[in-house]
């Protein structure tokens, strides 16, 4: 007994000395002054269903730079994270022309699937770090209305003779089955995890708790029997389905029968439309500028897997950030992890060891959307929004990435 209350009151010390070095402060901590959204709509039903990616990019730039009142000048570089417009670094810079950036601000596009908005934020802090610019924009976006991904039935003869590489065709379906079968996470947990999304999804909606992170768009809606085109403002989410209990999900059929019985549409992230921005710099140049520090970035880090189970890859990418920063579940006050499949998020949870009632507080991706590019982004704006609602400041947001990989962000909000 006595060797338990050492080892608790060790454990306590340890976690306070991590929170305290987490929270310190410097001049060269690399900040976010802004953290926005766009609503999350569903893919060819919601209201962004007809807004092509340079609207979509437009809005989302013109919001970041009305909403942070920073001069455009000031922001050297912006990353922009899509994953499925093949055309998206002309998009991109056109769009951030047209919106009030002036020819003196770069722009690169960055791809690696569903963390595509979380390697645009560690793009743009890693140059601050560096010294190489002062002021980034980090942008995630993706029209999954109107650029589809088919996906890819086969590489070259030689490619396809390795084992692993013949399973980067599997379609994403496919490998949720694989985690289901495979760590034996079940249907009536997975609709119990999926009921639990929609459900705090829902209640953060009626209680107005979005409402900060979302930037309207205002865009044209084609009424697909007439044609007529209708200019509207497009401001809530609209995946979220009241009402939902897992009894009601457990009557949806199987999505993918030819793989597995438990991956639904009710229990599976949707396909949705939408974009996030966040604005970075040092502490001192926020300090300079006028700029509003919402949170600390204290860095990123990705880890690998094999592709046929690439839903666990926050199993694997939130231990590495744990290891690289010198923190653990304790010292974290809420998780942001993407909700690709019920499978993967249940799965992760129950791996990790995180209590539920510090896991996507408002929602995830199966109750708000997963659009691919976006998601990285997005969940740094829920999960800041979520902690200073909450009055909670340690924040880890994590998410699988097609292919097999996943990927993971260390946050303190201030």
């Amino acid at each position: 007994m006595a060797q338990q209350r050492l080892q608790q009151f060790v454990q306590h010390l340890t976690s306070t000395d991590a929170r305290s070095r987490l929270e310190a402060k410097s001049p060269d901590d690399v900040v976010i002054t802004l953290a926005i959204r766009t609503p999350l709509t569903k893919a060819k039903k919601g209201g962004l269903k007809d807004t092509v990616l340079d609207d979509l990019l437009y809005s989302v730039f013109k919001s970041s730079i009305d909403k942070s009142k920073i001069d455009p000048s000031k922001v050297d570089d912006i990353c922009v994270g899509n994953v499925l417009n093949g055309k998206a670094a002309y998009v991109a810079r056109a769009a951030a022309l047209a919106a009030g950036f002036p020819n003196t601000t770069a722009l690169s596009v960055c791809n690696r699937w569903c963390s595509s908005g979380l390697l645009s934020v560690q793009t743009i802090a890693n140059a601050i770090k560096a010294g190489s610019i002062e002021v980034g924009l980090a942008v995630g976006a993706e029209s999954m209305s109107l650029d589809r991904d088919d996906g890819i039935k086969e590489f070259s003869e030689t490619v396809m003779q390795n084992p692993e590489s013949k399973d980067c065709t599997m379609p994403m379906g496919w490998t949720s089955e694989n985690v289901s079968r495979d760590f034996g996470v079940s249907r009536a947990k997975m609709d119990a995890f999926a009921a639990r999304s929609f459900q705090r999804a829902e209640a953060a909606q009626k209680a107005g708790r979005f409402d900060e992170e979302i930037a309207p768009v205002h865009t044209t809606i084609v009424d697909p029997k007439t044609g007529e085109k209708t200019r509207v403002v497009v401001d809530r989410d609209d995946g979220i389905r009241p009402g939902t209990t897992a009894e009601g999900l457990g009557k949806i059929r199987s999505a993918f029968p030819q793989y597995g019985p438990n991956t639904t549409g009710g229990n599976a992230s949707q396909v949705t439309d939408g974009a996030a921005a966040v604005l970075l710099m040092k502490r001192s140049t926020a300090e300079k500028l006028g700029q509003p520090i919402l949170a600390k970035f204290v860095g990123a880090t990705v880890a690998a897997l094999a592709p046929r189970i690439m839903g666990i890859g926050p199993s694997l990418a939130i231990p590495k950030l744990m290891s690289i920063y010198n923190f653990t579940n304790a010292d974290v006050d809420l998780f942001e992890i993407n909700e690709a499949f019920a499978s993967m998020a249940v799965y992760c949870e129950e791996k990790l060891g995180i209590d539920p009632e510090v896991l996507n507080v408002n929602g995830g991706a199966i109750a708000l959307g997963h659009p691919l590019g976006c998601t990285g982004a997005r969940q740094i704006a829920t999960g800041i929004s979520a902690c200073k609602q909450r009055g909670k400041k340690v924040l880890v947001t994590s998410m699988c990435i097609g292919l097999g990989m996943g990927m993971a962000s260390l946050i303190v909000v201030e």
